[in-house]
């Protein structure tokens, strides 16, 4: 099995992903957050530079709807050694999805189709999708893959959920389904996937899809990749959990942390730009320590890093960290 981390914008830069592939199981691939102007803005450019992402497999990705802006940043990525690109089709935000991109390119297929034509003219690298199934209704998904069947996607990453189902509804099983029977492409699954048992579920009823992208469910917990090793068939699950010495995994998570505030401290302007992004990340993390609430609230309210570090010191010293098991 071959694991992606999803792009998830203000959390899996090239801070996160770098101190992830020093402290846990490398993933196979890294997809950077979105870009979404045709000209890439200083804090792009850092996120992309070579020296800023060594020993990683990094695909950039890109949110447009206008063919020229797609064919200008790729330009532009290309310069920093990149002849792969991501071309984000999935993006259910209100204010993403108003301006046609996203998740609504997918509103019209005959749109759709004219853009793909145009950017894999005008591109001679490797060009990747990532999608749902629809705005409105899954019955939407035959003529949006019938669309991405004639072009030569280098691979399709899909997430089984119409727009309008945001993250709510339950993955639509029946259209990946459909896409495993009837795409010629290499397929990603993506969506819900939390503990091993989900990965092994989507081996389970998909063995010719031998990759999954995890974005969620990796920031609440970490070691999600490490916990199963699950073979190119798909069949055999092998538990790493036990036996484990807990204080251990506390550990190393911690030198996580501190990796990453550490990073932000040292590419932020002030204590309230790091603090940001450090509680955005806890709004997962968190979720892998017992009795976290009290602790949650002090680090929400923190406006200085030393009180911040206090509060997270205590959590790590006073909750013990959660493990899914094996389901």
């Amino acid at each position: 099995m071959k694991y992606y981390m999803a792009p998830m914008e203000g959390l899996t830069g090239y801070v996160y992903r770098n101190a992830y592939h020093k402290f846990f199981r490398p993933m196979d691939r890294y997809f950077t957050p979105f870009i979404a102007n045709k000209k890439m803005s200083n804090g792009e450019i850092r996120d992309l530079l070579p020296e800023h992402n060594e020993g990683m497999h990094v695909v950039p990705q890109i949110l447009t709807n206008r063919s020229e802006d797609f064919l200008a940043v790729a330009k532009e990525i290309a310069q920093y050694g990149y002849d792969t690109v991501n071309l984000n089709v999935g993006c259910p935000s209100g204010t993403v999805v108003a301006k046609e991109r996203g998740a609504g390119l997918l509103a019209e297929t005959e749109v759709l189709d004219r853009f793909l034509y145009e950017i894999f003219e005008g591109y001679a690298g490797k060009i990747s999708i990532k999608t749902r199934i629809g705005m409105e209704d899954e019955n939407e998904w035959q003529d949006i893959l019938a669309v991405y069947e004639k072009y030569p996607l280098e691979e399709l990453i899909i997430h089984p959920r119409v727009c309008k189902d945001f993250y709510k509804e339950n993955p639509r099983m029946e259209a990946f389904s459909y896409a495993a029977e009837h795409s010629g492409h290499r397929l990603c699954y993506n969506g819900d996937l939390y503990i091993p048992s989900d990965v092994k579920n989507i081996a389970a009823l998909f063995p010719q899809t031998n990759c999954v992208m995890i974005g969620r469910g990796l920031l609440k917990n970490p070691f999600l990749i490490e916990q199963c090793d699950i073979d190119l068939n798909g069949t055999e699950v092998v538990e790493h959990t036990e036996g484990v010495d807990m204080q251990q995994h506390k550990k190393r998570l911690y030198a996580f942390h501190q990796e990453i505030l550490e990073g932000y401290m040292q590419i932020m302007s002030g204590d309230r730009n790091t603090l940001f992004r450090m509680k955005e990340l806890w709004t997962y993390l968190g979720k892998s320590f017992t009795n976290p609430e009290k602790y949650l609230k002090k680090i929400k309210k923190a406006e200085r890093i030393v009180v911040y570090q206090s509060v997270v010191d205590a959590l790590f010293r006073e909750q013990e960290l959660l493990i899914e098991e094996f389901q």
